[in-house]
């Protein structure tokens, strides 16, 4: 896990030891600077003034002393003999000599002119002193928390890590759930939250396993066990349909045990492969779409007997698809016998085009409130028109697995338009 909470901790430590470490820098460097600047100038007009301040008072006081630096008094009208020339030569204020490594102050006051002279070397010792020791042995101490609380960080985080690792490497198709079963987690995971989520995720896996197991059962029987009685009832009444003695409502009865048997099979069939895991996917073939329209087209016509309503299919353009055919048909199967179902009068229109497949009806029509709930399992704008209310979502679902979304665009009283696009 390339960007594990291991990784994360150590480079947010390292970004903290970085930034402390840059902030006790820079902040030595402001104490180092003044004390080699301001500290040097306020510590040097202070010497000056206690000095004239103790001769105002005491003409014979004596001149101020040090370790890091040395005094003059030159006497008004008297020359500066005993001062380097170097610094006699200064005029009044604070003076940084880099050549000859000093800072100076020259300070006239009452009966003549006070010069100190600061060792510079003297004082970059200082400076090391009471800036840069310290500076080092903060940064130590910074290093020393860091590393300490980074490890203890990622003690406490490893057993987090180890459960992601292993999370991570499931096969979604076959999780390999026995790594979290207790008797195979390593002791480093100790028994806290951990290892209580661990014994949680092996739960939930042995729960999703035993729900996988029944829906591929379930799937397999009831591919087998559905489809037996409908073969029966298909072959009888295929066989019934050879009989010369059927009369005309025999006839009807046996046309609509035919049309009832190809609906329930067209129902299993999409159950059947919503019910399949998304990576399994019926058998794909090449076809074209009018020919799976055409036969919906014919199988849906019944529907409209007695009907003032005219079903017409319209071509422009001849699209082929690879994908399984039995998808679409059961997709247009149901937006026709929605079509057929909801207009009384008027034409039903199929349009075929390049990109998608739509049916245009002049029936009842949606509302806003019902375009919007139209996609909902068991829901019917009408309820006195038969029906379970699943057709539009088995739709929807279709194509929303095979990559064909499915629009509706609807006027009350105007009739309504549903479109299966084909993203290709």
């Amino acid at each position: 896990m390339p960007q594990g909470l291991p990784r994360k901790i150590r480079i947010a430590f390292l970004l903290q030891v970085v930034i402390v470490s840059l902030a006790v820098v820079a902040a030595g460097w402001v104490v180092s600077l003044s004390i080699r600047v301001g500290f040097i100038r306020s510590a040097s007009q202070a010497e000056a003034t206690e000095f004239f301040a103790q001769r105002s008072v005491h003409p014979d006081a004596s001149l101020p002393h040090g370790r890091n630096f040395q005094t003059w008094f030159v006497p008004t009208g008297q020359a500066p003999t005993q001062v380097p020339k170097y610094i006699a030569s200064l005029p009044p204020g604070h003076h940084e000599l880099a050549d000859h490594d000093m800072q100076v102050r020259v300070a006239p006051g009452q009966g003549g002119t006070l010069y100190i002279a600061y060792d510079q070397e003297r004082i970059d010792r200082l400076m090391y002193v009471f800036a840069v020791l310290p500076i080092a042995v903060g940064l130590l101490a910074v290093f020393a928390v860091s590393l300490l609380t980074y490890r203890v960080s990622k003690r406490l985080v490893t057993p987090v890590n180890w459960l992601a690792r292993q999370v991570a490497a499931w096969d979604p198709r076959d999780p390999d759930i026995d790594a979290l079963a207790p008797h195979r987690l390593p002791a480093d995971i100790g028994s806290g939250e951990a290892r209580q989520l661990a014994q949680a995720l092996h739960t939930l896996g042995e729960r999703v396993e035993a729900f996988v197991a029944r829906e591929r059962n379930f799937t397999r029987d009831a591919s087998h066990e559905l489809r037996t009685p409908l073969t029966v009832i298909r072959v009888a009444a295929d066989l019934l349909e050879t009989e010369s003695g059927l009369t005309a409502r025999g006839q009807r009865s046996l046309q609509r045990i035919q049309r009832a048997s190809r609906d329930m099979e067209a129902v299993i069939d999409a159950f059947l492969i919503l019910a399949r895991e998304a990576d399994i996917e019926p058998q794909r073939e090449h076809f074209a779409v009018s020919d799976i329209v055409a036969e919906e087209v014919d199988k849906v016509q019944p529907l409209l007997e007695g009907k003032p309503v005219a079903l017409r299919i319209v071509k422009r353009a001849e699209p082929e698809l690879h994908a399984p055919s039995r998808v679409l048909a059961v997709m247009v199967g149901n937006l026709l016998s929605n079509a057929c179902q909801y207009t009384d009068r008027g034409d039903i229109e199929v349009r075929i085009e390049e990109d998608r497949v739509s049916v245009r009806d002049t029936g009842i029509g949606m509302s806003n409130e019902t375009l919007q709930r139209a996609f909902d399992p068991f829901y019917r704008a009408d309820q006195d028109i038969g029906g379970m209310g699943l057709g539009l979502s088995v739709v929807r679902r279709l194509g929303e697995r095979f990559g064909w979304p499915v629009v509706l665009e609807s006027v009350p009283g105007s009739g309504t338009l549903a479109t299966i696009q084909f993203v290709r």
